[in-house]
């Protein structure tokens, strides 16, 4: 009996160990360029991404992005058409045409996300991943308005919004991409991740 649970604990020891693979890092950390774009707003943002991970399983990591789209923090310059605006029915009904306004912004955007990160290691050099995108995106916008939109809005009795603008919010999306592996400790990730989020809702 006394052999026994020595086996047995010797098993439960060593399963784990039996299954780690050398070639497959335990911490993986990523950062380089990053973009996004947002066709509804005519908006491409460029700057950095910070992208870190625990692997769990060969197949399995625990990690996030910070800074902007991970952690990524871009800037960039869109515009907005009033057609797509909550002004829009109001200059409508008083004879105007909204998609004939365009407000041109620039903006800075952070963000975060959190999940877990599925691999496939079927190649040396390769390695595939998906994952879920769980996290949040802040932007903050700084508007320039049309000589004369402000007189056009006071004459509709809306109130003219801040030049400045802020806002934060949820998102939910999917991703993915691949790993060039040129050593254990060097390698270059190429992803995309699709997000659907609805900043300045209130706009």
């Amino acid at each position: 009996m006394k052999y026994l649970g020595f086996f047995v604990l010797a098993l439960l020891v060593c399963l784990p160990a039996a299954a780690q693979q050398t070639d497959i890092n335990r911490y993986t950390l990523y950062t380089g360029f990053d973009s996004m774009i947002s066709p509804a707003r005519s908006l491409t943002e460029y700057g950095f991404d910070l992208d870190f991970g625990v692997t769990v399983k060969p197949w399995l990591a625990l990690g996030g992005d910070f800074g902007a789209l991970g952690n990524s923090i871009i800037h960039g310059a869109g515009t907005i058409n009033g057609s797509e605006t909550v002004y829009a029915p109001i200059v409508s009904a008083a004879g105007g045409d909204p998609s004939t306004i365009l407000v041109p912004f620039k903006s800075t955007t952070y963000t975060f996300a959190a999940g877990p990160q599925f691999y496939l290691r079927k190649w040396k050099k390769v390695t595939l991943f998906a994952r879920p995108g769980f996290g949040g995106i802040h932007e903050s916008a700084d508007l320039t308005f049309p000589p004369e939109l402000p007189g056009l809005l006071t004459e509709l009795q809306i109130p003219v919004p801040s030049a400045h603008q802020g806002d934060t919010t949820w998102f939910i999306g999917v991703g993915g991409g691949c790993d060039f592996n040129f050593s254990q400790r060097v390698g270059m990730r190429v992803s995309v991740d699709y997000i659907n989020t609805h900043l300045f809702s209130n706009l």
